[in-house]
C-alpha cells in the first residue's frame, strides 16, 4: 500500500492555491489536508492537520521565509515547498541535524578533559 502524502496548501492569492490543489487532485497518493490564505494560520493549522508537506507562497526569492524557521523548529519532519509564481521559481526547505566531530586524545586524560570542557568545568579538549 502506498503512503499518502498529506499536504497543507498555504498560498496566496486564492487563484494560486486553487491551481496547486487542482494540480494535486489527480494524484492518488496526495491528500490535501487544508488550504489557508494567511501565513499566520500555518502553525495552528499544522498542529490540527499534521501534514507531511506545506506549500507556501514566496514573496522574496532571495530569502528563506520566517515561517519556515517557525515550522521546522517545531516540526523538523515536515518539508516545505515555496513557490514564487511571478518569478517562475520554487524551492524546497527541510531541516536536518548537523553532527560535528573533533579528534581527541585517545586516553583517559583526553576523554575526561573533553567531558569537563563540555560541562564547563574546565580542562582542555
Amino acid at each position: 500500500m502506498e503512503r499518502t502524502i498529506r499536504v497543507l496548501v498555504a498560498n496566496r492569492p486564492r487563484l494560486m492555491r486553487e491551481l496547486i490543489v487542482a494540480t494535486f487532485a489527480d494524484q492518488p497518493d496526495i491528500e490535501i489536508v487544508g488550504e489557508i490564505e494567511n501565513e499566520e494560520e500555518i502553525p495552528s493549522t499544522v498542529e490540527k492537520t499534521s501534514p507531511h508537506l506545506i506549500v507556501i507562497a514566496l514573496d522574496d526569492t532571495g530569502r528563506r521565509p520566517r515561517i519556515c524557521d517557525t515550522v521546522l523548529r517545531r516540526h523538523p519532519e515536515i518539508k516545505i515547498i515555496g513557490i514564487a509564481a511571478k518569478n517562475n521559481y520554487s524551492v524546497f526547505y527541510w531541516a536536518t541535524l548537523e553532527i560535528h566531530c573533533s579528534d581527541i586524545e585517545p586516553s583517559q586524560e583526553g576523554i575526561v578533559g573533553v567531558m569537563r570542557n563540555i560541562a564547563g568545568v574546565g580542562g582542555a579538549a
